[in-house]
């Protein structure tokens, strides 16, 4: 569950959706790119 320890809430950060701790991208973004067939690696490209 070390995954999960990246994953933060905070009403102050995008609208308290949740993100990647420390970084503005949310995670329903990269659950999205995932879905329409974006590689873990395509996406480390955009965000590294």
């Amino acid at each position: 569950m070390k995954y999960l320890a990246r994953i933060t809430l905070d009403s102050d950060v995008m609208g308290g959706k949740p993100c990647i701790r420390g970084m503005r991208v949310n995670v329903g973004t990269l659950v999205g790119l995932l879905a329409v067939g974006h590689s873990v690696e395509e996406i480390l490209k955009v965000y590294p």
